[in-house]
C-alpha cells in the first residue's frame, strides 16, 4: 500500500514538473524537447527518474518554490510588455504630434515655428495671398518708377524718358496679366490649371523688370555722395539682402545706429545678423512675429522698447557694453529703455559676417522669408564704444556734428547687394533740415 502511495505521488510530481517546465519553456521562448523512457514494472519511479534521492516532503517544498518562481518571473515578463507596449505608444504619439524639427531649438535659430522652410523665394501662398503679393511688387517698382521720372525732369534726358516710357508699357502688361488671373479665380476658369506655368511666366518678367530699373539706379551714382543712399527691401523673401564686405573686430562695447521705415506687420523683420562660426546669433536685431523687438548678443536677449512700424522714417540706437552686460534704447534720439545682464562679460566675436535685410540661422545663410526685412534702412553705423547721449541726438537730427561709425561707416562701397534690394537717395535727413 505504501508503495502504491509512493508510486502514485511520483506520477503526479512527474507531471507537475513536465508542466512547469513547459511553462517556463513558452514565457521564454525556449525550445524544449520531452523524452519519455520505459521504466520496468518493478522498479522504484522516482528512483529511476532522480539521480539523488530527495525525501518526499523536500522533493515537494522545492517543486512548489519552483513553480512560485515561474510564476513570479511570468507575471514580470507580463508586466514588462505591458510597459513596452505603453511606452511604444507614447512614442508613437509624441512623433506624430511634434511638428518642430530638433534643430528648431538650436542656438543658431532664433524661435521657429514648425513648418516646411522655404528656400527659394517668399513664403508658400495660395491664389489669393500670390496676387497679393504681385500686387505689392508692382507697387514698388510703380515707386521706383516714378523716382525715375523725377530724376528724368530734372535731368531732361530724352534717353531717360524712353526708358520710362518702356517701364511703364511692362508694368500694365503686367497689371494685365494680374488682372486676369483674378478673373481667373473669381470665375473658376479651368485655366487655373496653368497656374504654376502662368507665375513663372510673370516672375521672370518681374526680375527682369527689377534689373532693369536697378541698371538706371545704379547710373545715378556719380550724382550722389557715396553715404546718401537708403537700401529698399519692398517683398518679404529670403533672396534680398545686403552683405557688408568687412568683417567686425572683437569688440567689448557696441553702440549700432541706423534709419529704419517700414509698416510691415506681424513685425519689420531683421534689419541686421552678425553670425561667426559656431554661433549665428552674436549680434541680431529682430522684430519678428507679434514679438516686440529684441536684440541678441550670443543668443541672450533684451527685449527693446521700440514702435517704428508705422511707414515713417525713425532713428534708432543701441549701446551695450560687456561689463555687466548694461545696454540703453534711443529712438529719435530719445533714451526709451536700458537694462541689464545683456550677455555680461562676453565680447562681440571677430571674423563673422554682417548681412543687412536676414536673419542668419547659419553662418552666411539658413535664411528664412518670415524673419526678413521689409521697408527701408539707411545710415546703418557700428562703434566700438559706447556713445553719449549728445553724440546719438546729434545722429538722430541729422546734425553736421553726427559721427560716423569707426568699425563700420555706411558708404555703398562697403556692401554687396543681392536678389534684388534696391538703393535710393536717402530723404530722412533732407526732410528734418
Amino acid at each position: 500500500m505504501m508503495q502504491a502511495t509512493h508510486r502514485g505521488f511520483c506520477w503526479r510530481l512527474l507531471l507537475l514538473s513536465c508542466a512547469l517546465w513547459q511553462t517556463f519553456s513558452q514565457d521564454f521562448g525556449g525550445q524544449t524537447q520531452f523524452i519519455c523512457t520505459s521504466v520496468p514494472k518493478d522498479v522504484d519511479i522516482c528512483a529511476a527518474t532522480l539521480q539523488n534521492s530527495v525525501p518526499g516532503d523536500d522533493l515537494k517544498t522545492t517543486v512548489m518554490q519552483l513553480r512560485e518562481t515561474v510564476l513570479q518571473q511570468k507575471e514580470t515578463i507580463i508586466n514588462q510588455k505591458e510597459t513596452i507596449r505603453e511606452l511604444t505608444s507614447k512614442l508613437a504619439r509624441c512623433e506624430s504630434q511634434s511638428g518642430v524639427e530638433p534643430g528648431d531649438a538650436r542656438p543658431g535659430g532664433r524661435r521657429k515655428e514648425s513648418g516646411t522652410k522655404n528656400t527659394m523665394g517668399d513664403v508658400s501662398r495660395g491664389p489669393a495671398d500670390t496676387l497679393a503679393q504681385l500686387s505689392q511688387t508692382l507697387q514698388s517698382l510703380k515707386q521706383r518708377l516714378e523716382n525715375l521720372e523725377q530724376f528724368s525732369r530734372s535731368n531732361s534726358s530724352v534717353q531717360a524718358n524712353s526708358l520710362k516710357d518702356l517701364l511703364q508699357s511692362k508694368i500694365n502688361d503686367l497689371e494685365k496679366q494680374v488682372l486676369s488671373r483674378v478673373n481667373s479665380i473669381e470665375e473658376g476658369k479651368p485655366g487655373l490649371r496653368n497656374e504654376t506655368e502662368q507665375r513663372g511666366r510673370v516672375e521672370s518678367t518681374l526680375t527682369s523688370l527689377h534689373q532693369r530699373i536697378t541698371d538706371l539706379e545704379k547710373g545715378q551714382r556719380e550724382s550722389r555722395p557715396l553715404d546718401k543712399f537708403q537700401l529698399t527691401f519692398p517683398l518679404r523673401t529670403n533672396y534680398m539682402y545686403a552683405k557688408v564686405k568687412k568683417s567686425l573686430p572683437e569688440m567689448y562695447a557696441l553702440t549700432v545706429c541706423m534709419w529704419l521705415k517700414s509698416n510691415a506687420s506681424p513685425g519689420v523683420g531683421t534689419p541686421f545678423s552678425y553670425a561667426v562660426p559656431g554661433q549665428a546669433n552674436e549680434l541680431v536685431l529682430i522684430e519678428w512675429g507679434n514679438n516686440p523687438m529684441e536684440i541678441l548678443i550670443n543668443d541672450k536677449v533684451a527685449k527693446l522698447p521700440f514702435l517704428i512700424n508705422d511707414g515713417k522714417w525713425h532713428h534708432i540706437c543701441v549701446t551695450w557694453t560687456t561689463r555687466d552686460g548694461v545696454w540703453e534704447a534711443f529712438q529719435d534720439g530719445v533714451k526709451r529703455g536700458s537694462g541689464e545682464n545683456l550677455a555680461p562679460y562676453h565680447p562681440i566675436k571677430p571674423q563673422g559676417l554682417l548681412i543687412l535685410g536676414q536673419e542668419q540661422d547659419t553662418y552666411g545663410g539658413g535664411f528664412d522669408a518670415t524673419q526678413a526685412f521689409v521697408g527701408d534702412l539707411a545710415n546703418f553705423h557700428i562703434w566700438d564704444k559706447k556713445l553719449s547721449v549728445e553724440e546719438i541726438y546729434n545722429l538722430a537730427t541729422c546734425s553736421s556734428k553726427a559721427q560716423v561709425g569707426n568699425v563700420f561707416a555706411w558708404m555703398e562701397t562697403s556692401l554687396d547687394i543681392y536678389g534684388g534690394a534696391s538703393k535710393w537717395t536717402f530723404e530722412a535727413c533732407r526732410q528734418l533740415n
